[in-house]
């Protein structure tokens, strides 16, 4: 037996706006029935959602309730219903019984004040998590932090060592226990610059306004904030940038927003290959599959993959939670939107068993695989690599390799094996991996 398809948003919570604003202003049902020219059973089923309003009642209810007739008949902004919606998936069991999802509408009508904190609280909450991340991202990588605490810990040996023999040496010859003095003053000295470096840089860092500190991570945190979807330039392509650089908050150095001017090009460009309304019916009727879809962007992989990662999550078309992660011949990330339970790490390398590294390997090959994470998490990534821009005749190709990701369902089977992933080596639970970068293992 076919499901009958729930009625329209905005058909269906304009009885219970109704019915809310006239509770606000005290009118009894039977008055403002009497003032609309209908009877109070009429619109008591009205109110209860049980019958359709519009045109010139729903006209004469906005005008006794003193309100817009929009307030009345339009559903919740996009925006809000996504932010309720990702603080609905981020809830775990320790809430208790989970939210009711398909009655966000119902309480954005009745409470818009607790629908807007809950909304500020998620935006907050998210742009907090991203922050701690970026953090321990720094903190493994970070390349200050590594060599001062290199040297604070060498020095600390080399204390140690010198202490040790002068107290376990009591008929040390004079000459050599005054050298050996000197030397732990030199090292005591030298312990003392080091951590006074150290501190100068976490101090240096903590003076900043916020976490974001390179023009890469501004940007990506201005693409986090937008989810990764423009709809000004989907509409307007490349002319709408302007307006959108002025409303990215987190952009605080003119690097950062030319940075984030070059992304957004691409975005244009990219957009006018594959225009949103199209991409999007084309992607919701192939499942979000890009194998299905590569015909559509002329085998061009990198552009269906980039586009697949800047359609708006969730949504009527149920669109899945995507990563991408961008990097240049090198290894080095260029670009990356995250996605929860997989590391993509900022500073230093990923894994060097992502796809996304072995398409380096083979130029113009999509490649695709099933990834098993440390914690049992599956993803399905997509990748490949290809030219930017045209080498010309006898020049070099400048690669660039893209990579998709998308969490494996769990009532979706898996084809094939799997391929065991990290988040990178340096912070891999892994040791048998045959791929891993360990300290001395050249030499």
């Amino acid at each position: 037996m076919p499901v009958k398809p729930p009625p329209p948003r905005r058909q269906t919570l304009t009885g219970t706006r109704i019915r809310e604003r006239r509770l606000a202003q005290a009118v009894r049902q039977g008055d403002l029935a009497q003032m609309v020219g209908i009877s109070a059973s009429y619109l008591n089923l009205i109110e209860h959602n049980r019958r359709r309003i519009g045109g010139k009642l729903l006209l004469d209810i906005a005008k006794a309730l003193q309100v817009e007739p929009a307030r009345l008949s339009q559903g919740m902004d996009a925006t809000l219903q996504d932010m309720l919606q990702a603080a609905a998936r981020k809830a775990g069991p320790r809430f208790g019984p989970p939210p009711e999802t398909a009655r966000i509408d119902e309480l954005a009508g009745r409470f818009p004040g607790w629908t807007g904190l809950i909304a500020d609280q998620q935006k907050r909450i998210a742009a907090l998590e991203a922050a701690v991340e970026g953090l321990q991202d720094r903190l493994g990588h970070d390349p200050v932090l590594a060599g001062s605490m290199h040297e604070v810990l060498s020095t600390v040996a080399a204390i140690r060592s010198t202490s040790d023999i002068l107290v376990r040496e009591a008929d040390l010859d004079p000459v050599w226990r005054g050298r050996f003095h000197r030397n732990l003053h030199e090292e005591a000295e030298r312990l003392s610059l080091s951590a006074t470096d150290l501190l100068a840089h976490f101090e240096g860092q903590g003076a900043r306004k916020g976490v974001l500190t390179t023009p890469q991570e501004q940007v990506e945190a201005a693409f986090e904030q937008s989810g990764h979807h423009f709809p000004g330039i989907e509409a307007e392509g490349a002319a709408a940038i302007p307006a959108v650089l002025d409303t990215m908050e987190t952009l605080q150095e003119p690097s950062a927003r030319a940075l984030a001017e070059q992304v957004l090009t691409r975005y244009a460009e990219d957009a006018a290959r594959l225009p949103f309304e199209g991409f999007l019916a084309a992607a919701a009727a192939a499942a979000f599959e890009p194998q299905a879809l590569l015909a559509m962007a002329g085998g061009d992989a990198a552009l269906l993959l980039r586009r697949l990662a800047t359609l708006p999550e969730g949504g009527s078309e149920a669109v899945p939670a995507f990563g991408l992660a961008i990097c240049d011949a090198s290894g080095a990330l260029l670009f990356r939107r995250r996605i929860s339970a997989f590391s993509i790490p900022r500073y230093g390398s990923g894994c060097p068993l992502w796809p996304m590294y072995r398409a380096l390997g083979r130029p113009m090959v999509p490649d695709s695989a099933v990834l098993d994470l440390p914690e049992g998490g599956l993803f399905r990534a997509w990748a490949v690599s290809q030219p930017v821009g045209p080498a010309g005749f006898g020049g070099a190709p400048v690669l660039e390799a893209t990579m998709l990701l998308r969490a494996l369902p769990e009532d979706e089977a898996t084809v094939g094996e799997t391929l065991p992933v990290g988040p990178g080596c340096a912070l891999c639970p892994r040791e048998a991996c045959p791929a891993r970068r360990a300290e001395g293992r050249f030499g």
